[in-house]
């Protein structure tokens, strides 16, 4: 079954990779095992990838930290993988102000804030997705995508998913939770009622046997593996 899979970078990083040693991902190799691993016909037709560029300034390594992401996406683009880029938003606001975790948030007692958001990537996720169903009406047998797969725990993708369900009713529509074995998290019930399937965890193992070699060639100079990854 031929798949295309369409990945949230923001929820990827912060929900699989941060805090470990396995940032160096070879995403396209992952995919394609797990997509095995849910079915042994499946194949892995394309990977998209959506992220906003990270912000030097609002970093915890500053410039290195827009250095390491713009050596992974210079990766990733090596490999076959779509990139698709939204952006950052930053605007001042309030928020209650935190006192101790027995005290509950009031909005009577707000701080000043900056709000850092990431915006257009859910967008560019539910349309990429969408025309990708729509293509295929006029697409040659062989050359039809037959499965899609989100790789996201975003909930704000329901409605996407419940269209490509009711509009495209024989396409296969599977869900891959960027969550990590031995970290509890909720399930997002709304994802998993409008997919065939879900994948709830990925493990450690898998992360350590799917990566990418230090110095990945592409047409220019290599991508390097950041010192600190």
């Amino acid at each position: 079954m031929r798949t295309a899979c369409f990945v949230d970078g923001y929820n990827l990083f912060y929900g699989l990779l941060a805090g470990t040693q396995y940032k160096w991902l070879d995403l396209p190799s992952l995919l394609a095992h797990i997509l095995r691993v849910e079915h042994p016909e499946n194949s892995l037709a394309s990977v998209s990838f959506f992220t906003s560029g990270v912000k030097p300034s609002l970093a915890s390594r500053g410039i290195l930290s827009k250095e390491a992401q713009d050596s992974y996406l210079r990766a990733l683009i090596a490999r076959g993988v779509s990139v698709t880029y939204g952006r950052h938003q930053l605007e001042s606001g309030k928020a209650p102000r935190f006192v101790d975790k027995n005290t509950p948030a009031s909005r009577l007692d707000q701080v000043d804030i900056w709000k850092l958001e990431e915006k257009e990537t859910d967008v560019h996720i539910a349309i990429s997705m969408y025309r990708l169903a729509a293509q295929q009406a006029g697409m040659m047998p062989e050359e039809r995508i037959q499965q899609l797969v989100l790789v996201s725990a975003d909930t704000d993708m329901t409605p996407a998913l419940r269209a490509l369900r009711e509009d495209f009713p024989s396409l296969r529509i599977g869900v891959i939770l960027p969550h990590r074995e031995g970290i509890k998290r909720t399930i997002p019930g709304s994802l998993k009622d409008h997919s065939h399937w879900m994948r709830h965890i990925v493990t450690t193992e898998e992360l350590a046997t799917h990566q990418f070699p230090d110095r990945v060639p592409t047409l220019k100079k290599p991508a390097v593996k950041p010192d600190y990854w």
